[in-house]
């Protein structure tokens, strides 16, 4: 029995490694050469003897890699105990063998004597936390080093290792921002105040100012992502994908709630939603009992779906919930005062807390003393008021709200309504005076500052880069 193929395939890896080294003298080189093997008279060659051939190399090469384990375990024993009990990050090592695009033959050649292994003691503090190969450490990334922050190591982060220390409410152990928001609702009778972010920069700005938890608000991804009105055009790719970039852009620091409209569909499509929030990192979300032809909750003409459709979504978000073992908060909300009345709207969210819903809304009030009644009907399960100044409802202050017993109150348009008044006023007196007129404290740095570029520094610097050696 014949083959073809297997002696060009050798060939070219004893051709690969002449090529690159000269003549080897790897223990794998002998007088029985594999590519020695001749073609029969037909041009194939045999299988019998290109398998021993095989059988003779792959034991060759068994006793080198034999060879190399024996050198690694002698060289470990004379590392100083101390260093041995390093158990993540005993040592960095550079050599050949972590090279790419090497054959057979070179692996060979790269034995462990060959290796460069440097203790971490002769390396910066901050940058023996990272491996890397053959990098120079100067005194300027020294500097740099010392302020940089502590990077997960083999994939072991250390518990109290936090990405900026400086702020006070990031948490130092590895629970979920979903479990971080259920805590501080169970534990605690603290207000939790949520800006409406729209987008990146918006959150970005939300999280320097030091707020310590966020909303994203429909409204505002709406216009943002699609230049749309809130009419329920939205879905869920657009409201996942946005949630997901605000909630990772500081995964330790305040939860991110946000909105999830009529949950997209039917019961399916409810639960398959809820679990694409759990997996982009959303603490909480609200789901509403308004028809697939929404529109925000401060327009005229709403409508909603019957209660048991409404507590269908429930369930569903409740189910999916539960199967993923999250702790993502399940906030009922509740649009059917405008068509239906208050009563109605108490009944829902009485049974939508019934079946599982941790937090109730009711959208939409018309006086101040209906959202204190809606605190005392429903206590003590905690109610999240949504504040949109200018809206339909009565302005109601942060002071106000914990007073009638909220817990969460969010400001859907804090973000985005600023942004389209100092947006306007800027592109107004450039098309005519021809300047923004932006104030000169508001660099280019300072508004990347706001954005991470700190933190991203630290990070090359922790690595071993030199990018920002000189700054920027």
């Amino acid at each position: 029995m014949t083959a073809t193929g297997y002696n060009s395939q050798v060939t070219m890896s004893t051709a690969a490694r002449d090529h690159n080294h000269g003549v080897s003298n790897s223990p794998l080189d002998g007088n029985e050469d594999v590519t020695s093997i001749q073609p029969l008279n037909n041009g194939l060659i045999d299988v019998a003897v290109v398998s021993q051939a095989v059988h003779e190399l792959n034991q060759k090469l068994a006793l080198v890699q034999a060879a190399n384990t024996a050198k690694e375990t002698d060289y470990q024993a004379k590392i100083p105990e101390q260093s041995a009990q390093q158990v993540h990050e005993p040592f960095v090592v550079s050599n050949a063998l972590e090279q790419k695009g090497q054959t057979t033959s070179e692996i060979q050649d790269a034995t462990l004597p060959a290796a460069k292994v440097e203790p971490l003691e002769l390396i910066s503090p901050a940058l023996a936390k990272v491996r890397h190969n053959s990098v120079t450490v100067t005194p300027a990334m020294e500097a740099h080093a010392n302020d940089a922050v502590t990077l997960p190591v083999n994939g072991i982060t250390d518990p109290d290792t936090t990405w900026s220390q400086d702020r006070s409410y990031h948490n130092t152990d590895s629970m979920s921002s979903a479990t971080r928001l259920k805590r501080r609702l169970l534990e605690t009778d603290e207000m939790i105040v949520c800006p409406g972010v729209y987008d990146g920069f918006s959150a970005r700005i939300a999280l320097s100012v030091g707020f310590s938890a966020l909303y994203m608000t429909g409204a505002g991804t709406t216009a943002s992502r699609l230049g749309m009105a809130d009419l329920g055009v939205a879905q869920l790719h657009d409201m996942r994908e946005h949630a997901e970039m605000i909630a990772n852009l500081d995964p330790q620091g305040p939860p991110l709630i946000a909105d999830m409209d009529t949950g997209y569909g039917g019961p399916i499509m409810v639960a398959n939603s809820v679990q694409q929030y759990i997996r982009a990192g959303v603490a909480g979300f609200h789901i509403e009992d308004q028809v697939q032809t929404k529109r925000c909750g401060h327009l005229q003409g709403k409508k909603v779906v019957d209660i048991e459709v409404f507590l269908s979504r429930i369930r569903a978000a409740k189910g999916a919930k539960d199967r993923a073992q999250s702790d993502i908060v399940l906030i009922a909300r509740t649009d059917a005062n405008q068509q239906h009345g208050y009563d109605e709207c108490i009944k829902r969210l009485k049974a939508a807390r019934a079946i599982g819903a941790d937090v109730g809304l009711l959208e939409g009030f018309i006086s101040k003393e209906q959202a204190r009644q809606a605190v005392r009907d429903l206590a003590p399960w905690p109610l999240l008021l949504n504040s949109m100044e200018n809206g339909t409802s009565p302005l109601i202050t942060v002071q106000e709200a914990q007073e009638m017993g909220f817990r969460i109150m969010i400001f859907s348009f804090a973000s985005l309504a600023p942004a389209y008044g100092a947006i306007k006023a800027a592109l107004e007196k450039l098309k005519k005076d021809g300047v923004t007129g932006t104030k000169k404290e508001l660099t280019p740095k300072l508004l990347f500052e706001v954005c991470g570029l700190k933190d991203s520094m630290d990070v090359d610097v922790a690595a071993g880069g030199l990018a920002f050696v000189g700054g920027v």
